[in-house]
């Protein structure tokens, strides 16, 4: 049975397209006009090991906000869509994952229920490229709120900014990866003592 999601979200600022494929092989076609955020979601699908295409027209004239915004927002529904009734799936995920001087620790619940907690160094670089490093922690609080899953993102020590974002959606990749994978020993069993997810 497969396990996609597709998504197109269309408002006055913006038109995104996303597609999932939770048991692909990590192949990506990500184009949102903001070239770091592309190489974001590119981590996301490869190290996730989901098939992963983004396409995104938005209003880059005015600034990357609701460009990267609305690409959360549609991958997040995207991901809780392509997850479907969630029987069968560890349900649980965490990892950890340096990148040169920086860490960062992830561990997501794919519980039904949207919660943030994320952590980073202060005063990283202000930008990387056309990219604000603080839509960071607003990237996670828009794909969170639109997957419902319970999210922590630590990032304990960093100093670059390129790494500390990158090692975060890495590791976002890696956790996401090993909570939805099916659970051979849980076939048709629903991870949850509620009876629902």
């Amino acid at each position: 049975m497969s396990r996609i999601g597709r998504v197109e979200r269309t408002t006055k600022e913006t038109s995104v397209l996303v597609e999932i494929d939770l048991d692909g092989t990590g192949r990506t076609d990500i184009s949102t006009g903001v070239g770091f955020y592309d190489h974001m979601l590119d981590q996301l699908g490869r190290h996730g090991l989901f098939d992963l295409t983004v396409k995104t027209d938005g209003d880059l004239h005015i600034d990357t906000h609701h460009t990267i915004e609305d690409t959360a927002l549609a991958l997040g529904a995207a991901f809780r869509q392509a997850l479907g009734d969630k029987v069968g799936i560890y349900r649980f995920g965490n990892c950890t994952v340096p990148l040169d001087e920086s860490l960062a620790q992830v561990t997501v619940d794919l519980s039904g229920r949207p919660y943030l907690v994320h952590t980073e160094p202060e005063n990283i670089a202000p930008m990387i490229g056309a990219y604000d490093t603080t839509m960071t922690r607003h990237i996670l609080e828009s794909f969170v709120a639109q997957a419902q899953v319970a999210l922590h993102v630590h990032v304990p020590y960093g100093r670059n900014a390129h790494h500390i974002v990158e090692c975060q959606f890495k590791a976002l990749a890696r956790a996401l990866r090993y909570a939805a994978e099916r659970d051979p020993r849980a076939a048709g069993i629903l991870p949850s003592t509620k009876g629902a997810l």
